[in-house]
């Protein structure tokens, strides 16, 4: 199998010049916990994850309330917070190759990217999917 054979190619992005209150704000409403930060071309230039976002946040502890916090995230340009020494994969990569990324790096997705350009993404959840379909499949479930 190759990882264009399980990988999700509807993904939600963001431009670098985007402020992190629109990411939060995104990751909540689709129930995602990864973003690929894209440029103007669409080419990949980095990623932030939902701990990226959580390690940003002010405690509730702080006495700081949800509006507080999205107005100081609203001056806070995506660029200036996302990862950007990411690994990535082809979409023509082997399936196997692209697991034991994840596995050795603890990493909880992989940016699919052919040509510079993104055409994918590659999460924990596409393998659960995976592992579902081959139960079932199997008539294990």
């Amino acid at each position: 199998m190759q990882v264009k054979d399980v990988m999700t190619e509807e993904v939600y992005t963001l431009y670098t010049m985007q402020t992190l209150d629109l990411a939060r704000t995104l990751m909540n409403a689709k129930h995602i916990r990864h973003i690929p930060i894209v440029d103007e071309k669409t080419q990949f230039v980095g990623l932030l994850s939902h701990r990226d976002v959580l390690s940003l946040t002010i405690s509730r502890l702080a006495g700081i309330d949800e509006a507080e916090q999205d107005e100081l995230d609203h001056h806070i340009p995506i660029k200036e917070v996302m990862k950007t020494d990411i690994a990535t994969v082809d979409p023509n990569s082997d399936l196997c190759a692209a697991v034991k990324v994840l596995l050795d790096n603890k990493y909880g997705c992989l940016p699919v990217i052919h040509e510079k350009q993104l055409v994918g993404i590659l999460t924990e959840a596409d393998f659960l999917q995976l592992t579902l379909d081959l139960l079932e499949q199997g008539k294990i479930c």
